[in-house]
């Protein structure tokens, strides 16, 4: 008969078991089975079932590798149990602490009560009795009986008894004999002990050998004079004689000019094996670049290089400004200046015209500027000037007129001249470019780009933040206190600083040309620089500067500006001396 035996059921689910039906509940899940319940601070500090080290190992790890925040302890000690005891030991007496310097200084009043008690405890020592505090200390009742101390001849202490003095002992009153025979006292003693002997005597070397006779005198005898003559010389070097010159060995010089400095004299250790001239150059002479680090910079062309060219450009750059100032002054627009320079009539300019001209308007240039101003301003090397040359490099832009209305005809090549405003009528000469500054690959910079006077990105719209640096929206304070730190667009700017005007190395600054003055001070200081001009025309440029400014104030610099602009109305309607 068979019995049944039932089996316990088993859980077939996978651990991953959730909402989520399996349909293959026989096949093992993949994966690694990982023990839950574990916490992150077991995972970080995992519980250590090393066995523990025994202590002699443990000793030696002591002191050769401890444990982090253990101290290295030499294994030799590392069972003295005074390490023990001198770790809770704490040496020294226990004290109390004293009164502060505060309350020794400045102590705290006492009560009556508290300085009478005070005394009466300090009335017990019989210091205090004897000489209490303010009065002398009374010694009679220690002194004998006063019918025998007579204090007229009376000393105490023992009477000392008088020696010899100092110079009796230095210098002593005996002969040299008597000194000998109290030094020879116990010199034999002194020998033998200290090795004391006297100048000249013979040291006892204590030798065995039967042949050696302590009284037998060794040597070659040295000669010398019984008058003195020997040690005269001794006495006097050959070299303490101003006449004599110290003697040297020539050996010795010889080393000591090759290894000490000379004075005066650079120090040449191999001189004597070196045989060059006096004036010889090491090195190699290398042939200086005809490129430097601007040339490069820029990529310019090697036709182009501006290196050791600085006093050239400095020539051609004033005698450019010499002529830009002579067409601003003597001709109304650009195109009659351009007319006057074109001696041929054929449209364009030579070097012979420019040479005229130079010589009409009292520059004289040597022939070598002459070209080099020529071959600057000729941009198509052509031979010749054309108007569009003249207009970029012989002329202010800005300053003077174009001559020619945008509205009418242009000349043939229309596209070298544009308009200078969408709401002017005036036309302008297009700007030319030169390969000295631009780049190769004519590629721009975002900063380039934001800071360019032309062609540039407008910031006008972009939006500013912070405070300004410059206040120019507060009114500057007629007297400004020391600690105003504030720019309120009177102060010099970076530029200013770099470039100082001439005014400003004199100690006359920008403000100093807008203060406002009398009439007699701006006649004073104008008649001082030079310039003479009657009373009454004086008077008529004042009153015609004050009549420019709401509250009538008149500066140098405005009167100034209103002597130029009666200049420049003379020269245009050929009223000028200077006027052409």
């Amino acid at each position: 008969m068979t019995s049944l035996v039932r089996f316990p059921q088993i859980n077939t689910q996978s651990v991953y078991s959730s909402k989520i039906k399996d349909w293959t509940p026989q096949l093992r899940a993949a994966g690694k089975l990982t023990a839950t319940g574990d916490t992150t601070e077991l995972c970080m500090k995992p519980t250590n079932k090393r066995p523990e080290s025994p202590d002699v190992v443990r000793r030696f790890r002591a002191s050769l590798q401890p444990e982090a925040g253990r101290k290295r302890i030499f294994y030799g000690k590392a069972g003295d149990p005074h390490l023990q005891w001198a770790a809770n030991m704490a040496h020294g007496v226990s004290t109390q602490s004293s009164e502060t310097s505060a309350i020794l200084v400045n102590p705290k009043p006492k009560t009556l009560y508290r300085q009478r008690l005070e005394d009466r405890k300090e009335n017990l020592y019989a210091s205090h009795i004897c000489a209490p505090l303010g009065k002398s200390h009374d010694q009679s009742p220690g002194l004998p009986v006063p019918h025998t101390l007579y204090p007229d001849y009376f000393t105490f202490g023992i009477a000392n008894e008088i020696d010899i003095g100092a110079g009796g002992l230095i210098n002593p009153d005996k002969n040299y004999q008597q000194v000998e025979d109290e030094s020879a006292i116990g010199h034999k003693l002194y020998v033998k002990t200290h090795m004391d002997y006297d100048v000249g005597e013979r040291i006892n070397r204590s030798y065995t050998c039967p042949n050696f006779n302590a009284n037998k005198i060794y040597g070659i005898p040295t000669p010398h004079c019984d008058n003195g003559r020997e040690v005269r010389q001794t006495l006097k070097w050959l070299q303490q004689d101003d006449k004599m010159s110290k003697i040297v060995s020539e050996r010795v010089d010889n080393f000591r000019e090759r290894t000490q400095p000379q004075l005066g004299k650079v120090h040449d250790p191999i001189k004597d094996t070196l045989k060059v001239p006096s004036d010889h150059t090491f090195g190699v002479l290398l042939k200086a670049d005809e490129y430097g680090a601007g040339d490069l910079l820029h990529d310019r062309l090697p036709g182009s290089y501006l290196r050791g060219k600085d006093q050239q450009r400095g020539i051609l750059a004033a005698a450019r400004q010499h002529l830009k100032k002579a067409n601003y002054h003597h001709f109304p627009d650009l195109l009659a200046a351009f007319r006057f320079y074109d001696k041929d009539n054929c449209g364009k300019i030579s070097i012979s015209g420019l040479r005229d001209v130079c010589v009409e308007f009292n520059l004289p240039l040597a022939p070598e500027i002459l070209e080099q101003v020529f071959d600057y301003c000729d941009v198509n090397r052509d031979g010749l000037i054309d108007y569009i040359e003249f207009a970029n490099f012989l002329n202010w832009k800005d300053k003077m007129d174009l001559g020619i209305p945008y509205s009418e005809d242009l000349p043939s090549q229309s596209s070298d001249f544009v308009q200078k405003s969408p709401q002017s009528s005036d036309s302008t000469a297009r700007r030319l470019k030169k390969q000295i500054d631009t780049a190769v690959g004519n590629h721009k910079t975002s900063a380039g780009m934001i800071n360019a006077v032309v062609g540039g990105v407008s910031s006008r719209d972009f939006r500013t933040y912070g405070v300004p640096t410059i206040r120019i929206d507060l009114a500057a304070p007629r007297i400004k206190r020391i600690d105003d730190r504030k720019n309120y667009g009177d102060e010099s700017d970076s530029y200013g600083l770099l470039n100082p005007s001439i005014y400003s190395q004199k100690g006359v600054y920008e403000k100093d040309f807008l203060i406002p003055r009398s009439f007699e001070e701006i006649k004073s200081i104008y008649e001082n620089i030079g310039v003479r001009m009657t009373g009454q025309t004086y008077e008529d440029v004042y009153n015609m500067a004050a009549s420019r400014h709401p509250k009538g104030h008149v500066s140098v610099e405005s009167f100034r500006n209103i002597l130029d602009e009666l200049q420049e109305s003379q020269l245009q309607s050929g009223n000028h001396p200077l006027a052409v």
